[in-house]
Parts: C-alpha cells; structure tokens; sequence
C-alpha cells in the first residue's frame, strides 16, 4: 500500500487576505505552519487574474516550503515560464478557462495528446514532475502515461457528490482507474472536494493512492477547529 501524503491547497487563506487588500491572513506563515502541523505538501493554483494566490506569493513560498511545493494551473505560456523559472516538484496540469471559478472537470487527454506532450516533456526537461488533472477514466489514464505524465490527477468531486448516496457507486470508477494507474506504472493523486466526511473511505478503497490535495474542505473546517486539529483529522483519514 503506498503512503498517502496530504497537501494542503492555500488558495482560501489568499482569498481572505485579498478581501482586506493587506497580508492578514500572512498566506507564507501560514504554508510553514501547515508544514510544521504535519502536512507533506502545499499546493497553489496563480490564475490569471490573481483573484487568490499571486505571482508574488509564488515567488514567495519557494524558499519556504520544505516539503512538496505544487502548483496547478492551465499551461498557458505565461503560467509555463512561471513554473519552469520557480520549479517546484510538481506541477498540475489542469484544463480550466481563466474566468473558471474552481476546476470542474478533467483534460481530455486523449484529444489534447500532443499540445499535453510537449507540455510533460518541457516539464520534465526542468526537471518538475507532471501530473494531469483527469477524469476517473482509465482510457484517459492510460494516455496520459502514453505521452509522458508521471502521475494523474483524479477529480474526485463526482465521488465526493454521491458518496452520502451510495458510496461504493460512487467510487466504483476510481477503483478502476486506479487499478489502471497501478497497471501501467503511473503515479496517482486526487482531488477535489475531498473532506472529513468522505476521505477515510476514498483511501482505504484505493491502495495505491500517492497524494491527495485539499483546500476548501480542510481550511473551512480550520475555522471550527483550528488548522492543528484540522491537519490532525484528515492526516487520521490517510493512516
């Protein structure tokens, strides 16, 4: 079974202090106390219009982040020269249109193949490892391993929708695109409405799970509880 690591998203933490205009929440501080409270990641998203996590706070957090540094965006030229200048280990790949409020679907990988090639070759020519953001579908999948992506990212908001349903309906597709990452060799992650709720299941049902990446769920759930017992809690999820 591989060992499941969790990276905290902080884009949340940058939406509250863009409401102020000033650095309350200090969206760095907050990256290193996650670290120290146990989480073995930290992930951001720079859109375009900076409406959360900005150029500066990318540039920002490099130095600081000790544990796994990953950055999830829409490889446009702008976000490509970002990445390969800041390098962090992991760069996501995900299909969203600038104005998207929040990603709400995996790449057709089969039908982006070579703009998404080129894409995980320069990646890897810096030496980031890639992941594509995709649907529970092992057909994407398995192209995705095809043209060079060390891992996917599964979209996990479809099982986190139906899970208080039927939840072995409801991650029956992940199983399946898991057992087809395990298969062909490919790393595998998800993400995406993951919380306290839904991700002990998620990860005792699929063994071979390398990162999950939660933002809205956990920071929300920071706010009753406190971002210690909160890493805490969904840390016990991955066990």
């Amino acid at each position: 079974m591989t060992m499941t690591r969790l990276s905290v998203n902080i884009n949340k933490v940058a939406t509250l202090r863009n409401a102020r205009g000033e650095n309350v929440p200090d969206v760095v501080k907050f990256a290193i106390d996650c670290e120290k409270l146990g989480a073995q990641g930290i992930t951001v998203h720079p859109r375009p219009d900076q409406r959360h996590i900005t150029r500066a706070d990318v540039f920002a957090l490099k130095p600081v982040v000790t544990t796994e540094f990953n950055i999830e965006g829409y490889p446009a030229p702008e976000f490509m020269d970002l990445v390969t200048e800041i390098r962090p280990a992991q760069v996501t790949l995900v299909p969203d249109a600038p104005s998207a409020v929040t990603s709400n679907a995996g790449w057709d990988v089969i039908a982006n193949a070579d703009f998404l090639r080129d894409i995980c070759a320069r990646l890897a020519a810096a030496g980031i490892r890639s992941s594509i953001f995709v649907d529970a579908d092992p057909d994407q999948v398995r192209k995705a391993a095809e043209i060079g992506a060390a891992r996917v990212e599964l979209y996990t908001k479809p099982y986190a929708d139906n899970y208080s349903v039927d939840r072995e309906a409801a991650i029956a597709p992940f199983v399946k695109a898991s057992a087809t990452a395990a298969e062909i060799g490919i790393g595998l992650n998800a993400g995406h409405d993951l919380s306290l709720e839904n991700l002990e299941y998620f990860h005792k049902t699929l063994p071979h799970l390398d990162e999950v990446s939660i933002g809205h769920a956990l920071i929300s759930d920071a706010l009753y509880l406190g971002i210690g017992e909160t890493i805490r809690q969904y840390l016990n999820c991955l066990k």
